[in-house]
């Protein structure tokens, strides 16, 4: 069994992040997930991208328990940034510039980190655009003086009043042409793109991914936590509904992208081929 668990799927391909660091990869975590990658006692795991909406998300509480066995838990990018936000109080530890926008509250909504995206069979390949990525890449833009400030705030208030499913350059550079937006003004979005995109959650899920071999390569010793973790009776709920062990033990999944990871994944693959991750 690998050290390190990483859950990812839109944010980064396992091919990509296989080549950064050798762990096993599984698809986008949905509830319960956490849980069964904590029976296989890994040193570490790390939460990239995550299930919402029409699945069950990543709970609270898995997370803890999984610190409260000795367990690193690392996030980034998308779900992971979002919860590394919520419980770095309690010891889980957040990567890279989304994680600390959301922690310092210059954002707030899940929406600017989630995105549509393809089924386990077409690698979850995103389909819409994170806000977080349109917000970067025009503010490197503005940054180079490419982009008047008044113009990236527009095009960002514009941006924003889309459905997280619907957006993408394309559909804000029609919306700011239907809105009367002089296109003389964003014409350099149009000819930059894609050359001057930013993809602010690959480069985060990157840098966890770096953070972990370089915390690897230094000793990671157990996790110690200072809270006192409760059974309640969500917690019960989850673990029943993950019996865990018995699947951990006969399609344990070491070594390079595998896709869905037993019957659950197989069945939100079937169920929801498009659902939301973060």
């Amino acid at each position: 069994m690998n050290q390190v668990i990483v859950f990812t799927g839109p944010t980064l391909s396992a091919i990509e992040a296989w080549r950064e660091l050798d762990a096993t990869y599984l698809p986008p975590a949905a509830q319960g997930d956490l849980y069964e990658a904590t029976l296989r006692k890994p040193a570490a795991i790390g939460l990239i991208d995550g299930y919402f909406e029409r699945v069950p998300s990543v709970a609270h509480k898995e997370i803890l328990w999984a610190m409260s066995q000795g367990i690193h838990v690392f996030g980034a990018s998308s779900m992971g940034a979002l919860r590394a936000a919520e419980l770095a109080p309690f010891g889980m530890e957040g990567v890279g510039e989304i994680f600390e926008s959301f922690q310092r509250g210059e954002l707030e909504d899940d929406d600017e980190v989630a995105v549509i995206h393809a089924s386990a069979e077409e690698g979850y390949r995103p389909l819409s655009e994170a806000m977080v990525n349109i917000r970067a890449t025009l503010a490197s833009l503005s940054r180079d003086g490419l982009l008047a400030d008044e113009t990236r705030e527009r095009l960002q208030h514009l941006a924003k009043e889309l459905f997280f499913a619907d957006r993408s350059f394309p559909a804000l550079l029609a919306r700011a042409t239907r809105a009367g937006l002089p296109e003389k003004d964003f014409e350099v979005l149009r000819r930059q793109l894609p050359e001057r995109r930013v993809d602010r959650k690959k480069l985060d899920a990157l840098a966890l991914l770096r953070t972990l071999r370089e915390r690897l390569a230094a000793g990671l010793g157990p996790k110690q936590v200072r809270y006192h973790f409760s059974h309640t009776d969500a917690w019960e709920f989850i673990t029943r509904a993950n019996p865990g062990a018995v699947r951990t033990g006969t399609h344990g999944v070491p070594g390079p992208y595998h896709g869905d990871h037993g019957s659950r994944g197989a069945l939100r693959t079937q169920t929801a081929p498009d659902t939301l991750p973060e």
